[in-house]
């Protein structure tokens, strides 16, 4: 494979861009790096050609191969350990997490924010995610598959009763009710809207509910979800997210 800049843009077997789409040399090389992992069959964690092995099977300079590694760096494709080498990354939605916090913040308040749509895909994500755990495994014992959440619930109202609820354990609750589901993007995802949330706790406010309100709200859910009972999940799941569709509707009034 080369790089060369008098050869054609598809590769075989794909199709040619349309006329005037021709992606930039840079995003060229950085989609050439990528095709050769994939090619390759390299996966998360496995060592990567070094620079000079790029330049050569590329062939490209030294700084063009510098320059996609830094962009796919900084999305996660590429994982630069000073000392180590470079290998294929981990798959990572920072970047997606600081562009929803960033847009959030710079939303017109007189507009539905960002973060309000988030909270609308979370809700639904989390009513959906609970009715495929009571299709997979309804009839068999609930409790035994949720007493991870269970425990992280038993956390919370000890921490309820002290004082706060640790954003740490509200996080720790959801993970572990769906973990069933074997669903590794899960897991990823709601801790992506977490720290969203967790970015914004200052524009956003003191919660409104008192620890005691929260753990209960929580215990709600996870007793739906024992009981089968998709509505009252859904009912639940609503008072869940009550208290911050209450913070940001006082934020734009404000």
């Amino acid at each position: 494979m080369t790089l060369r800049d008098d050869r054609p843009l598809a590769e075989p077997g794909r199709p040619a861009p349309a006329r005037g789409r021709r992606l930039s040399r840079a995003l060229e090389v950085q989609e050439a790096v990528k095709e050769l992992i994939v090619r390759r069959g390299l996966t998360a964690g496995d060592p990567m050609p070094t620079e000079t092995e790029l330049m050569r099977e590329l062939d490209i300079g030294r700084n063009s191969v510098r320059e996609a590694l830094k962009a796919l760096q900084a999305v996660g494709i590429v994982d630069i350990r000073h000392g180590f080498g470079m290998f294929v990354g981990q798959m990572s939605l920072n970047g997606l997490v600081d562009e929803l916090a960033f847009h959030s913040r710079i939303t017109p308040q007189d507009e539905q924010s960002h973060l309000a749509h988030l909270i609308e895909i979370r809700e639904l994500l989390e009513n959906g995610l609970a009715a495929r755990l009571i299709d997979r495994h309804g009839g068999a014992d609930l409790a035994d598959l949720l007493s991870p959440a269970r425990e992280a619930l038993e956390q919370m109202e000890a921490e309820a009763l002290v004082g706060a609820v640790s954003p740490e354990t509200d996080r720790l609750f959801h993970d572990a009710l769906h973990r069933p589901l074997g669903n590794p993007l899960v897991g990823r995802l709601l801790g992506a809207f977490w720290q969203v949330f967790h970015q914004l706790r200052d524009e956003l406010g003191t919660p409104d509910e008192t620890p005691e309100y929260v753990a209960r709200k929580h215990r709600d859910i996870y007793a739906a979800v024992i009981a089968e009972d998709r509505d009252a999940v859904e009912a639940a799941m609503v008072a869940h997210f009550a208290g911050i569709r209450t913070r940001l509707a006082r934020l734009r009034d404000d």
